[in-house]
């Protein structure tokens, strides 16, 4: 067993270690602060959804701008697309593959801003989503593993997560997604 333990840590490291030293990355990553901060300040609203562990991850960055991660501030708007009533209602009308795209549609405004976290890039409620926010004038921001599939394309900023495994792709996603926090409650700065 301490094996298969000591091998997840070293797989972990190994991940960070290759993200760390990808040059484009950390200059994807600051665009993704970028973005997020001027539709802060210009009144706009982030948005973000995933599916199973993504959405959780996605559920977790929406509540630490809406309530607090160091500073204590005003809230950011920032919400997670994943209303169960509207999941089942959506899921049960018009399919699953319409389940973001639908509040994007509703909700989404240009200047506003889409995070979508997929490990694949290739779930189909998400493609729709990236694609309902390009319609808005909205801005994508992927949160991506593998080569990023099919919503890279539709992404203004694309970040990839190295490693094979989800679950090192998405404990990169979680590390990324606090330093974007971060970083945007430090420029914001209230």
């Amino acid at each position: 067993m301490q094996d298969t333990l000591r091998r997840a840590f070293e797989d972990a490291e190994n991940a960070l270690a290759a993200f760390r030293h990808d040059g484009n990355a950390l200059v994807e990553i600051e665009r993704c602060a970028r973005l997020i901060v001027e539709a802060f300040r210009s009144g706009g609203c982030v948005y973000a959804c995933g599916n199973g562990g993504s959405m959780a991850d996605a559920m977790h960055f929406a509540e630490e701008f809406t309530g607090r991660f160091h500073l204590d501030r005003r809230p950011y708007p920032a919400l997670a697309l994943g209303d169960q009533t509207h999941l089942t209602c959506v899921g049960n009308d018009y399919g699953f593959d319409h389940v973001f795209s639908r509040q994007v549609e509703a909700f989404g405004r240009e200047g506003d801003v889409l995070v979508v976290l997929s490990t694949s890039g290739s779930s189909q409620n998400i493609v729709r989503a990236a694609e309902a926010a390009r319609q808005r004038g909205m801005k994508v921001v992927g949160f991506l593993g593998k080569a990023g599939g099919d919503v890279r394309a539709l992404c203004d900023v694309v970040i990839i997560a190295p490693g094979a495994d989800s679950a090192r792709v998405q404990e990169l996603h979680m590390l990324t997604l606090h330093a974007v926090i971060e970083a945007v409650e430090k420029e914001l700065g209230h």
